[in-house]
């Protein structure tokens, strides 16, 4: 239940309408007698409850109607028939029998002669109401409440209170009804009610016809005003001040942060869902212009909901999603009326996201892809000199020993370097490349790279081939790449090999390509025996072979290659590999959108950084590591409800 209610019915003026009627019953109505709980309401409260749940069915949705049903009391039953007759004032005042109560109602809390107030210090009550009897627009009848609970605890308990609040965020108010500060108008009156003490606020423009207020409006003012009213205790959800709190976030959010984690490495096995895929992918090849879902008809829309519904059904989905709803109910409850209930993944807004990476998934079907993102490709075997160069490298990544020997050691490094050693050159390079202990500094690591691969150094070669792809400067890479890959480095013939299977910087050449990926494969490299796998078993660039594609796949399989495994595991059931394939790429894309909103939706939103704008906070911050850096910028963002992730 939101903890701050906000009603907006509205009064058509003019034509009789009496807008200034509603302007002096609220200007001049008191609280009702605080009565004793065990009082039952009378006969006549009974037979009005009735009537009014009949006139009016969403009066159940009051808050009052709650408390009144829960315990049916005197007070209660008053405070409900007040809180129903105040929304729907527009029309009672065409019933004798509701003119008949609101004429015999006692008067609000007053602040001088009758309890208006509004920007002006004093409010003529007697001005106010002509002007609203001359008045022939719609004026907006805001009814803004709390729980006595609340109210008690933050002070909004007196008119005074509301008044400041209501000042303080007239502008904001005025613009949610599309009304410029200048033509904006307002009053309103506090009524100190028992359960849910609350104000009304007559609002409306002194240009009929140009204020309008829809769904959104409403909850920009319930959200603008809740932000002030409980600031305190926002703040400390937010920057996690309150120990119980604070556990109960950090929690859910690090549990749900694990499961997205697995979901982005977790190889999937749905065949359901690979049908339904290819499905869709070929409809899609029978659409033109944007594939964007919000673009697509009804019929394939239907086809990604679907999808997405059927994803849900992964456990690791379902948990994560539960997770999300867990976390995000932290702070629905500031903002919502209705509490927050499951719907289908594909019906929640916040992962409409979800939706385009099913269609991007059905795009890329036809599309040649590596899976190779979590390759490791440091160098594994090493010269005369090697050794005492990659310890001491290892020394200045240790994150257990003290920084001034780290630092230390880095500075040692850099002499070696400085001295003409390739080895202390490529390692040097490393550092400034990944920001072990030196600030990254792609400029410095291309540099040190460049000195060393002139000295002949194949794995200096091949990272600054990475590091000028990764650039852009694809001509330069693939000469780079050529030069290690012909003294046998099986980096680099597995990443020129995919260069010349894709056309991208140098001519296609899919027999060039098997050269280097068979001479990549017999070195060891688990990577290429799987791409091996894939090509033979897809025959779609080479003859097709499954007995051979097996072969590859189990090699790399038995070094370690986990979606090479996984064919190994269906190779009763084959199907072409990008299909197969697909559920595993949902799930991590899906991995990827559960982190993103994996703070609360109202709070800060996620932020990233990338490697040459984090290296240049780095060096004005004066931080001699960026690592140390990276981790004092995640707790400060932490504690400011933020994330910003660091470019590794």
């Amino acid at each position: 239940m939101a903890r701050l209610i906000v009603k907006s019915p509205y009064i058509k003026c003019g034509g009789g309408r009496n807008a200034g009627g509603y302007l002096r019953y609220i200007g001049t109505r008191e609280r009702a007698e605080l009565l004793p709980d065990d009082r039952p309401p009378t006969r006549k409260q009974e037979q009005l409850i009735r009537k009014l749940v009949d006139d009016f069915p969403n009066t159940k949705t009051l808050d009052e109607y709650a408390d009144y049903a829960a315990q049916p009391t005197k007070a209660r039953a008053s405070a409900l028939i007040t809180a129903a007759v105040e929304s729907h004032w527009d029309a009672m005042q065409q019933s004798d029998v509701y003119m008949k109560y609101i004429a015999t109602r006692p008067r609000a809390e007053r602040l001088g002669a009758h309890g208006l107030f509004g920007d002006e210090d004093s409010v003529d009550l007697g001005a106010a109401m002509d002007e609203l009897e001359h008045y022939t627009g719609n004026v907006w009848t805001h009814i803004i409440s709390l729980t006595r609970e609340d109210a008690t605890r933050l002070g909004y308990d007196n008119a005074k209170a509301w008044r400041d609040l209501l000042r303080a965020h007239r502008n904001e108010i005025a613009a949610a009804m599309h009304i410029p500060p200048k033509d904006f108008r307002w009053y309103a009156a506090f009524h100190n009610e028992g359960h849910h003490p609350h104000v009304h606020m007559m609002a409306w423009s002194v240009k009929p016809g140009q204020a309008y207020l829809n769904r959104d409006g409403i909850r920009q003012i319930r959200s603008q005003l809740t932000n002030d009213v409980f600031k305190h205790e926002m703040l400390q959800l937010y920057e996690q001040k309150s120990a119980s709190r604070d556990a109960l976030v950090r929690e859910a959010r690090r549990a749900l942060m694990e499961l997205a984690d697995r979901m982005q490495h977790t190889l999937a096995n749905g065949p359901a869902i690979e049908d339904q895929m290819q499905a869709l992918a070929r409809t899609m090849s029978t659409i033109g212009g944007t594939h964007q879902y919000g673009y697509l008809k009804k019929p394939v829309k239907r086809q990604v909901d679907e999808i997405v519904d059927a994803l849900e059904g992964f456990p690791l989905v379902r948990e994560c999603y539960d997770r999300w709803l867990e976390l995000q109910s932290q702070m629905d409850g500031y903002y919502k009326d209705e509490k927050r209930t499951r719907c289908k993944l594909s019906e929640q807004k916040e992962f409409r996201a979800i939706k385009n990476a099913v269609i991007a998934v059905a795009d890329q079907m036809g599309t040649l892809t590596f899976e190779d993102e979590q390759m490791r490709d440091e160098p594994d075997a090493f010269a005369d000199g090697w050794y005492a160069f990659h310890d001491l490298y290892a020394a200045i990544l240790d994150e257990n020993s003290p920084i001034e020997d780290r630092d230390e050691n880095a500075e040692r490094l850099r002499a070696y370097a400085e001295d003409g050693d390739a080895c202390a050159q490529y390692y040097l390079g490393a550092l400034y490349r990944d920001g072990g202990v030196l600030t990254p500094d792609d400029e410095q690591a291309e540099k040190w790279f460049r000195l060393s691969a002139a000295q002949g150094n194949d794995c200096a070669a091949y990272a600054l081939a990475r590091l000028l792809q990764e650039h852009g400067h694809i001509a330069e890479a693939v000469k780079w790449y050529d030069r290690a890959a012909q003294t046998g480095n099986r980096y680099a013939q597995y990443q020129l090999a995919k260069l010349h299977l894709t056309g991208d910087g140098v001519p296609k050449d899919v027999d060039k390509a098997l050269e280097l990926l068979e001479s990549s494969a017999r070195q060891g490299t688990p990577f290429a025996a799987y791409l091996l796998g894939k090509l033979y078993l897809d025959g779609q660039l080479v003859e097709r072979d499954v007995t051979r594609g097996m072969a590859y796949m189990e090699q790399a399989a038995a070094q370690g290659n986990a979606c090479a495994r996984f064919f190994v595991n269906r190779q009763d059931s084959l199907k072409p590999t990008a299909l197969m394939l697909s559920v595993t790429r949902l799930l991590h894309r899906m991995g990827g959108v559960f982190r993103d909103n994996s703070l609360p939706q109202s709070g800060a939103p996620l932020m990233r950084i990338d490697r040459k704008r984090f290296a240049e906070l780095a060096r004005r911050k004066g931080y001699q590591t960026a690592r140390n850096y990276a981790r004092a910028l995640q707790e400060e963002n932490e504690h400011n409800g933020q994330t910003m992730s660091a470019p590794w």
